[in-house]
């Protein structure tokens, strides 16, 4: 049993006509089919009939009227395919006022694609309340840059924990053949390809607190960033779809740990200060007891060391203020 494979399709540009020679050329046509059709119609009722002249003229009216259906116009960052009986011819991608072959033109399908998008855009719009802004016509695409501001989705990061995490993608169409032939809808595609990678990206990753050297969420988000945008230009390339930019937008606990997680974060810090704050209270009796001794201020024996080095770690390490004590005797009585 053989299975065939779909072949990628390459962009192909190509120039059109221009819209106002062509719509010169076509108005004399018409201009002087009309004054034909007249000529041989007058001569007829003088006895002189041009039968052939007649039909000619009559036949080249509709052919005109189908010619100047090729007439199309392209604003700035749009590009139109041309598709003959099926097959694809090209694309367009000068703005201006151009013609072609009128067969190019959106035929009944393309007429039945727009309609059936409007229906589903007025249908999504009565159910969530939002529109989305879709071409009617398929041939006619857009090259502006565009962007998706995702959805919070819910995932886990390499450890387990449920997240939310959400992220901004623009993008633009790069090849035109790609984006028509190579996938059905390329804006759905790059909505759900988009979503996709964000929750494969969220696994990879830890939300915060990773190993040493380790890149995570919350720490390293121009990292992540690139991480994501290699990712969905691997995964949009096959649509003709260049990234121009992915970063994220949210980043969060989900509600369900967040308290747990804010505990331990405010626990960890909590920590981390008392360790700076033991170091520097070490650091500090250290150089005391030395700058005594180089002094010779007092002479130390080893228990009356011990007691200074206790009183001094008690008052840099309290969190109240200490009040100091008189000792009127000595430390052996």
């Amino acid at each position: 049993m053989t299975t065939e494979r779909n072949t990628q399709n390459k962009e192909q540009v190509v120039r059109a006509f221009g819209g106002w020679t062509m719509l010169g050329a076509f108005l004399l046509l018409l201009i002087g089919d009309i004054g034909l059709f007249v000529y041989c119609a007058t001569q007829g009722s003088e006895g002189n009939p041009h039968v052939l002249l007649s039909v000619f003229s009559i036949i080249m009216l509709p052919v005109l009227i189908i010619l100047m259906r090729g007439f199309f116009t392209l604003q700035p960052n749009q590009a139109r395919v041309l598709i003959l009986f099926g097959k694809y011819r090209g694309t367009v991608r000068d703005s201006g006022f151009h013609w072609a072959n009128p067969f190019y033109s959106d035929g009944p399908r393309g007429r039945l694609v727009g309609r059936l998008a409007e229906a589903g855009n007025n249908l999504e719009a009565a159910n969530t309340g939002t529109r989305r802004k879709r071409s009617l016509a398929r041939n006619k695409i857009s090259l502006r840059a565009r962007s998706i501001n995702g959805e919070k989705l819910k995932v886990n990061d390499k450890r387990g924990n449920p997240i939310e995490i959400a992220a901004v993608l623009v993008w633009r169409v790069q090849d035109t053949a790609q984006a028509v032939f190579d996938v059905d809808d390329y804006e759905m595609y790059v909505e759900t390809q988009s979503e996709s990678a964000l929750r494969h990206l969220a696994s990879q990753y830890s939300y915060d607190h990773g190993e040493e050297n380790e890149i995570t969420l919350r720490s390293n988000s121009d990292e992540v960033s690139v991480a994501l945008k290699t990712q969905l230009e691997e995964r949009l390339s096959r649509a003709g779809i260049a990234v121009e930019e992915a970063r994220l937008t949210h980043l969060a606990y989900a509600p369900e740990i967040a308290q747990a997680m804010l505990r331990r974060q405010q626990a960890e810090a909590v920590i981390a200060a008392r360790q700076k704050i033991v170091q520097g209270a070490v650091s500090m009796v250290d150089m005391a007891l030395k700058d005594l001794a180089e002094k010779q201020v007092v002479v130390l024996d080893d228990e009356r060391k011990a007691a200074m080095v206790s009183n001094l770690m008690v008052v840099l390490c309290g969190e109240s203020e200490v009040h100091p004590v008189v000792n009127a005797g000595t430390l052996y009585t």
